[in-house]
């Protein structure tokens, strides 16, 4: 069965269960056994980090029960916190895995823009007190598309892994009060997309230069890139899939 996944990542410790840490599988986890009425593993498309929210993150479960996905799901909802919820529930071919089966992931992180930060913005977007020079964020993020070794753009832990990976968009938006920086590729190394959002706001703040962006990208080096960004800024917006050879209509886990 495969889960569309809303959550709120504030008072999470991630995705991945951790012992006597609350994290969004063990809760998922627990609440279905009790619906279920057997222990179930849920594997998801990515393991988000502590504070990050899921607007569409994708996971999925195999079960003996013969309960309907859309009972699950409104059983669930009446029992899951009220920082998690399931948007939709599929039954799916046993050959979908939530993670091996992707083709491609967007994260979005927010930027409020304004002389006081928004009360009720202050959980879900990093606040910044002037403008942002959004034609320097766009030009840099079009020197960071493609495939590249992004290990600049890694957490230092991943010294060990391959660090290539394919940027298929990095879109800089404007909305109101804010902007919306998408980047969506084949995946992500750890805290990538933080770090890459971290660049493009030192552009957008004429704290560093256009041609920066394709200097460190080159350099491979961590050292040189800036800090990642704060996690309560950044979503997993949505998880493509091929999913009609699954059985499945829609593509996209995404709002």
């Amino acid at each position: 069965m495969r889960l569309v996944l809303q959550y709120d990542g504030s008072e999470f410790h991630g995705w991945q269960r951790q012992s006597d840490l609350r994290t969004i599988q063990a809760v998922v986890e627990d609440t279905l056994a009790t619906i279920v009425g057997e222990p179930t593993i849920v594997h998801a498309s990515g393991r988000t980090d502590a504070g990050v929210h899921a607007l569409g993150q994708v996971a999925h479960f195999e079960t003996t029960s013969r309960l309907p996905a859309e009972t699950v799901k409104r059983a669930m909802n009446a029992r899951l916190p009220h920082d998690v919820a399931v948007a939709r529930a599929f039954e799916s071919d046993t050959e979908f895995h939530a993670r091996f089966s992707a083709i491609r992931k967007t994260y979005c992180y927010q930027f409020h823009i304004g002389d006081y930060e928004h009360p009720f913005r202050r959980r879900y977007y990093l606040h910044q007190w002037r403008a942002l020079d959004l034609a320097a964020m766009r030009a840099a993020a079009s020197q960071l598309v493609g495939t590249h070794d992004f290990k600049s753009f890694a957490a230092q832990a991943v010294d060990r892994e391959d660090t290539v990976r394919t940027l298929y968009a990095l879109r800089v938006l404007r909305i109101r009060d804010g902007v919306r920086v998408f980047a969506t590729g084949s995946g992500f190394l750890q805290h990538m997309v933080r770090a890459l959002a971290g660049l493009l706001l030192k552009i957008g703040r004429h704290k560093l230069d256009i041609q920066d962006a394709g200097r460190i990208l080159a350099a491979k080096d961590r050292r040189e890139a800036p800090s990642a960004l704060p996690a309560h800024g950044l979503f997993l917006w949505k998880v493509d899939y091929v999913l009609r050879r699954f059985g499945v209509d829609s593509e996209s886990s995404g709002p």
